[in-house]
């Protein structure tokens, strides 16, 4: 059975993947309602029925009340604005500005005090899904009208950038960051920053919980391995 790329988030991916388009807040603006709803539908897809914090708090999410947990459009259009600075951030090499940007993002998020803890956890995936699909890490494709994210398992091909484009990545992430709240961070200069970019502190058990979580996903929407 053949599978086909599904254009309208393709299209959307490349109206948010231009490095240049990344830089300016302008463009953000510019990715229509379906499009952002599309990412939000494919954050759902990948959000885990159980979130483990730091502290070792277990946050419980019933995929069953997707209502429940969304949050409005002009803020899931800003995550998706942050998170494609994270992604060329992490093209670019950044893993330090990466980092800083996600938790700039959510301290914000948090500092509103008007999210639930499972609503955060969303906050948070949106965040990771438009990294993952900005960077290849999954795909969504097509398979007689149903979709399907495809987690392509760290076998993403190798994307670069320019010096020109490094920099405004990092500027506009550092001029961000200081425009949100006080933080304490470390970031190292560009040339010390080492090859391959890191994921946010918190991605890594998302994304690992995520495959486990997609079945419970309500709507036509699955999660699937990649294919060998």
């Amino acid at each position: 059975m053949r599978m086909t790329v599904w254009a309208g988030v393709i299209g959307a991916c490349a109206a948010a993947g231009t490095l240049v388009g990344a830089v300016q807040p302008a463009v953000a603006q510019e990715l229509s309602e379906k499009s952002v709803r599309s990412f939000m539908d494919y954050a759902w897809s990948l959000t885990p029925q159980q979130f483990s914090k730091q502290d070792g708090t277990v946050i419980v999410i019933d995929k069953k009340k997707r209502d429940d947990v969304m949050v409005p459009m002009d803020v899931a259009r800003e995550v998706i604005r942050v998170g494609r600075l994270s992604a060329h951030a992490q093209i670019c090499s950044l893993p330090d500005h990466q980092v800083i940007n996600h938790r700039s993002l959510m301290k914000r998020e948090e500092d509103k005090k008007s999210w639930s803890d499972q609503q955060l956890v969303y906050i948070n995936q949106l965040h990771l899904t438009t990294v993952m699909l900005l960077t290849g890490r999954i795909r969504v494709v097509e398979n007689e009208g149903d979709k399907e994210v495809v987690v392509d398992d760290g076998k993403a091909t190798q994307k670069t950038c320019t010096d020109e484009e490094r920099k405004k990545v990092q500027d506009t992430i550092t001029a961000y960051v200081q425009s949100g709240p006080n933080f304490k961070v470390n970031v190292a200069p560009i040339a010390g920053a080492p090859a391959g970019g890191a994921a946010p502190a918190a991605a890594p058990a998302a994304a690992k919980a995520a495959p486990a979580a997609a079945p419970a996903a309500t709507g036509s929407t699955t999660v699937v391995p990649k294919s060998q």
